[in-house]
């Protein structure tokens, strides 16, 4: 019976270490790990990535930035612009292994024995979501924090992915 238990706990630990990777794709579906964007007008997207659990917010918070950069020079522009952004939080609602002990009653004999329980989540941890507003420009680059050179940008995040 304990290698059973045994067993099975060393089969949770070792699923809960796979789970989805975060690259830098497009997304396959509306919760998919990856980018997807949207054209409110010339010029200007909203666009989101999806991280897979566990994925670091700087980590998703990059990817968006890169997409943005990618479509920005894709459409032709220079820079662009974050009018808005929000950073999603979604809890881990995956699957749990529950692991427990106790005991039996057999008509006039019953066993009494102590209760045990643990459970292991498999889903490997929150997913975050980032979405960004962005208005691209031509031309030389607005003064700003949330201003970005489009080549600049694509220069020193894409060799990190």
């Amino acid at each position: 019976m304990t290698r059973l238990i045994a067993t099975l706990l060393v089969a949770a630990s070792l699923s809960a270490c796979a789970s989805t990777p975060t690259l830098y794709q497009p997304a396959a579906g509306p919760e998919a790990v990856g980018y997807s964007e949207y054209r409110i007008e010339p010029g200007r997207y909203r666009i989101t990535f999806r991280g897979g659990p566990g994925a670091p917010a700087q980590q998703v918070s990059d990817y968006a930035l890169l997409r943005a950069a990618d479509l920005a020079l894709a459409e032709g522009y220079d820079w662009f612009r974050i009018a808005d952004r929000l950073l999603e939080d979604r809890p881990d609602n995956g699957p749990r292994l529950g692991v427990g002990v106790g005991g039996a009653d057999f008509g006039r004999h019953s066993g009494v024995s102590l209760g045990l329980g643990t459970s292991f989540n498999l889903g490997g941890g929150p997913r975050l979501s980032s979405t960004i507003e962005v208005v691209m420009g031509r031309g030389e680059r607005p003064r700003g924090p949330d201003t970005y050179d489009a080549r600049a940008l694509r220069q020193n995040l894409g060799p990190r992915i």
